[in-house]
């Protein structure tokens, strides 16, 4: 079934607005500042694609459709090894249960737009665009230029972030194998996650959560089916609520 003319020049004339807003280019330079660490970890994941034997067609549409580098790196290794579907399924959810928090945080910010936009602002959203987000407006909009001047934000910062993902991955697929492991793009791809993981850490809580689920991993990294990632999550989260109700009972 197409969409009528009108939808669709609605659409395009809201977002011709949003794209000639200041904000949208305010958040497009801020998340190039972060392109190069977002274009290694792209860059390793499509290779990682490749070599986990999928198929092209398969490793196309994840490149492009799939903003997700980390759940995406989990999932490969399981997908490569047979391992059950529930197991790939839960991994992915384990390691995306933090966009549960953001979107909480994050729906006084798009309460007005419909549901089927609030789906589209979703998709375009990353850790990132979160951090960059919350620190320019860390209190949602009244006013209807308020509101417009998040929105233009919003999508500059999160067309911007998925142009550089999805690209850099293509070129991730077309090398392929043959990306020398000399390049060290792979730690530099580590580093960069490692560094927006820090910037989320405004708490003590947070910090202990990430401290608790880093050292598990180490210790259970030899479990099989990367289950090392389900436990740390598991571990770290029971520390949290342990924490958090002591702190409550004092």
């Amino acid at each position: 079934m197409s969409l009528p003319p009108s939808f669709l020049q609605s659409r395009l004339a809201k977002l011709s607005r949003l794209a000639a807003h200041p904000e949208f280019a305010i958040g497009l330079r801020e998340m190039l500042t972060v392109a190069p660490g977002i274009g290694a970890w792209g860059v390793m994941t499509g290779v990682a694609m490749v070599e986990s034997g999928m198929n092209l067609v398969a490793v196309l549409l994840m490149a492009v459709l799939v903003f997700a580098g980390s759940s995406q790196l989990a999932a490969l290794p399981l997908l490569s090894g047979g391992a059950p579907m529930w197991v790939v399924l839960a991994t992915g959810f384990c390691v995306n249960l933090r966009f549960i928090v953001f979107s909480a945080h994050l729906r006084p910010y798009v309460r007005h737009q419909s549901r089927l936009r609030r789906l589209m602002s979703g998709y375009l959203f990353a850790d990132i665009n979160y951090v960059f987000f919350t620190r320019r407006f860390p209190t949602p909009a009244t006013e209807r230029d308020a509101i417009l001047a998040q929105d233009a934000y919003w999508v500059g910062s999160g067309v911007c972030g998925w142009a550089v993902w999805s690209l850099t991955g293509l070129v991730g697929v077309g090398l392929g194998s043959s990306v020398p492991r000399s390049w060290g793009l792979g730690f530099a791809a580590i580093l960069a996650l490692l560094a927006i993981t820090g910037s989320l850490i405004t708490s003590r809580l947070q910090l202990l959560s990430a401290t608790v689920a880093g050292v598990v991993a180490i210790v259970a990294y030899a479990l099989p089916l990367k289950l090392n990632i389900l436990v740390a999550i598991g571990v770290a989260v029971l520390a949290c609520l342990v924490s958090e109700s002591r702190s409550v009972r004092r």
